[in-house]
């Protein structure tokens, strides 16, 4: 579990597996302990690697803002460190967001991409804003966060869906503690994350791009997928049947996800 000096903070990073080359990031909040399971399923096909993104898990938290180009300057300087020319990329959530950030910086780097229920901001439309959902109340956020992972989630509705159920309840996780270290690197994160906006840049990306989208996602609206469609050349659009949180819910969504990767 290795942590270099890398664009001026401690980055920690990890590897593992074998296959083609694929930088991975995660979405907000998440850490390599967090997506371990995921990126466990990737390592089976790849040689994957995958870093706490700055302010979150084993990874310095510097003084803020930080910027979105910022995440996208840590990734480059971790595959340049690695010695990796050209890979493939996979973002989920905010990580597309840095996905994209990345890949409009360094096109002639990414062999693929992969754009997992997320936003490009401006014109093309924004994701959710979780800084807001962070301010209110806590008998308002719960309600709220379920309602947007997926717009089908009532009471009712998981009421009688035990397997929507138990996704609820196994996505549900603690903040870090008010006033903490850790919840500064989470608030600095959502800030940047507000400020996301790649729409002017899309059509530089030359790399063949996947992008996936929830029917029923409620923080990355499948709206703003088609628009990511539309703008970036040589990209394709798959919807499923599921919310932010598609992947886990839809079982035709991953191997058509590795397979586009793999081929």
């Amino acid at each position: 579990m290795p942590t270099e000096r890398l664009n001026g903070i401690d980055l920690h990073w990890e590897q593992a597996g074998e296959g083609p080359r694929l930088l991975m990031f995660n979405g907000s909040g998440s850490t390599i302990e967090r997506m371990r399971p995921l990126m466990n399923v990737f390592a089976s096909q790849f040689d994957i690697v995958l870093h706490d993104q700055r302010g979150l898990g084993k990874t310095e938290i510097p003084q803020g803002p930080y910027s979105m180009a910022d995440y996208a300057a840590d990734a480059i300087a971790l595959v340049d460190f690695l010695g990796w020319d050209t890979f493939n990329v996979i973002g989920i959530s905010f990580g597309g967001m840095v996905a994209q950030e990345f890949a409009v910086t360094v096109p002639e780097r990414v062999e693929k991409l992969a754009l997992l229920c997320t936003s490009p901001g401006g014109a093309g439309g924004s994701s959710y804003p979780l800084h807001e959902l962070r301010e209110m109340p806590l008998e308002e956020r719960g309600p709220t966060a379920i309602r947007i992972m997926d717009s089908r989630f009532t009471p009712e509705w998981l009421e009688t869906h035990p397997a929507d159920r138990v996704f609820v309840d196994g996505i549900s996780q603690q903040s870090a503690e008010p006033g903490s270290e850790a919840a500064r690197g989470e608030f600095e994160q959502l800030a940047a994350r507000s400020s996301h906006d790649v729409w002017d840049r899309l059509s530089t990306i030359t790399a063949p791009t996947f992008i996936a989208a929830g029917r029923y996602d409620g923080i990355a609206p499948l709206s703003n997928s088609e628009a990511m469609a539309e703008r970036i050349p040589n990209a394709e659009l798959h919807v499923y049947e599921g919310g932010h949180g598609f992947f886990a819910q839809d079982a035709t969504a991953f191997p058509e996800i590795l397979r586009f990767l793999a081929d």
